[in-house]
């Protein structure tokens, strides 16, 4: 491990709207400012491309395809530029309901993808409702010699999906969300994202979505489980040094990835086994 190197992230958050020409003004912007700050990795929220607060069933018509001008837009905005961005949008899927889908850009080019696999069937919401789950594993991208896993809002629930990230290899896990306000659901936001770092020594960039219905409150913990950036409620974009030093001295200190007992099986439970009623 080069201990030396280091990796410039960014966490932006905004308020999406049901207007996805106006999303994708904000998320340009917000990119180039991170080209301007010299940042390495952006971050941007979930399903970013059209936000529906109440008909929320919406999102199947409003979904695109990778080729689509969302998509397209993000690309153009990345054209010659050093920084990745994730960033998060329904896409457009051989079913009948699309998927929530984290899409990976770095100078122009789609460089990852992630379909989300644990749908936000809790708190008497149902995410199943209008998006299909994905089942496959999404491999580590590379950022400046940082191996980087990709998870998706309610998957920080799921141990034992950032558990397989960095049995792969992560030294990075990145979180969009759409984290939705409710009671105790800020502690629940920052307890998990946190535990997620310390359980795995890695570095956690959370970027969730603020606005009407969802908290905000992105965060940037390190192995170690210290938070060293995070936001209010509303409009920001914080930022952190991440460093293969740290990252090596709480693994030496911590051993848990040594020290630990159990496998853990990375085939998914059939879908009508996992559905809440």
């Amino acid at each position: 491990m080069n201990t030396q190197a280091v990796l410039k992230t960014a966490a932006a958050q905004f308020v999406a709207s049901v207007d996805w020409q106006e999303n994708l003004a904000t998320a340009e912007a917000l990119i180039k400012q991170a080209d301007a700050d010299g940042i390495d990795l952006l971050v941007l929220p979930e399903g970013v491309l059209a936000r529906f607060i109440e008909e929320r069933e919406r999102i199947r018509d409003h979904a695109q395809p990778l080729s689509g001008p969302f998509v397209t837009g993000l690309r153009a905005a990345t054209d010659g530029l050093d920084v990745t961005v994730v960033v998060g949008i329904h896409e457009i899927s051989q079913y009948e309901k699309p998927y929530n889908t984290l899409v990976v850009l770095r100078d122009g080019e789609i460089t990852g993808l992630y379909r989300k696999l644990h749908l936000y069937d809790a708190f008497s919401q149902l995410e199943s409702d209008n998006v299909t789950p994905a089942e496959v594993v999404p491999e580590l991208i590379d950022v400046n010699g940082f191996k980087v896993g990709l998870m998706t809002c309610y998957d920080v629930r799921f141990p034992e999906l950032a558990r397989l990230l960095t049995l792969a290899g992560a030294d990075v896990l990145v979180l969009p969300a759409a984290w939705v306000k409710g009671p105790l659901k800020e502690h629940h936001w920052r307890t998990s994202v946190t535990a997620r770092a310390l359980d795995n020594t890695v570095y956690v960039v959370a970027s969730g979505e603020c606005g009407q219905r969802n908290i905000g409150q992105s965060l940037i913990v390190d192995p170690l489980g210290v938070t060293i950036a995070q936001a209010a409620e509303e409009p920001a974009t914080i930022t952190a040094v991440l460093s293969k030093q740290r990252l090596s001295d709480a693994r030496d200190r911590l051993p848990v990835l040594r020290n630990r007992r159990f496998t853990v099986d990375p085939s998914p439970r059939p879908l009508e086994a996992v559905r809440t009623p």
